[in-house]
């Protein structure tokens, strides 16, 4: 397996651990607003995906009315939900200090915008590490499952999408990879991870960051 050019890395479940609290907190409003749901199916089946997909695939094939102000109100709120008890994913500093130390090109590329992103990095105080590069499924037309957001991001930083590689943790984030022609090194160490949907879509399984020098390999 070659050494990467460029090592891509998700943000929420790869960099920080914050799934658990944004999929709560999505639970609650779209069940406020009649889409009857749990936190458990949030886990599944919204992780990964930007607000706005999660909104039009719900009012596409139901009759639940999220409301225009909806991705609004969401990122409104975010400041106040990762205010507190927001950590860094263990021992991936580690990983991005040899990515660094070996000299590759690396960059952060979320469904998130980069004012959450500047909010959940900073608590971590990885903020430093990832302001040079970081990209949102803002800057392109289709989030994920769909292989927009890490071709903009290799394209950008001036690589082949065949010479990157991916850290996920989300099944529609390992999808966009595999779709983007990328390497993608699933992660699944939260318990409520789906290795088997990660399997299914293409991604090479692990579930400690100390594995992910090995696995890549970066030197």
């Amino acid at each position: 397996m070659q050494v990467p050019k460029l090592v891509i890395f998700d943000c929420d479940g790869v960099l920080v651990d914050t799934e658990n609290l944004a999929n709560g907190r999505l639970a609650e409003w779209l069940s406020g607003a009649g889409f009857q749901t749990t936190f458990e199916y949030c886990r599944k089946h919204f992780s990964g995906r930007s607000m706005a997909s999660v909104q039009k695939e719900i009012e596409a094939e139901t009759d639940v009315r999220l409301g225009a102000d909806f991705v609004e109100r969401w990122n409104a709120g975010l400041p106040d939900l990762f205010a507190h008890g927001v950590e860094a994913i263990p021992y991936v500093r580690d990983f991005i200090e040899k990515v660094r130390a070996a000299g590759i090109a690396y960059c952060v590329a979320s469904s998130a915008r980069v004012s959450k992103m500047h909010i959940t990095l900073g608590q971590t105080g990885l903020l430093p590490l990832f302001k040079h590069a970081m990209f949102s499924s803002t800057m392109v037309s289709r989030g994920k499952p769909f292989p927009d957001l890490f071709v903009h991001a290799a394209t950008t930083m001036g690589f082949a999408p065949a010479d990157s590689i991916v850290i996920e943790d989300s099944v529609a984030g390992t999808q966009a990879g595999i779709a983007a022609g990328m390497r993608v090194f699933s992660y699944h160490a939260d318990p409520f991870s789906d290795p088997n949907g990660l399997a299914a879509a293409g991604g090479i399984l692990f579930d400690d960051m100390r594995e992910l020098a090995g696995l890549v390999p970066i030197d």
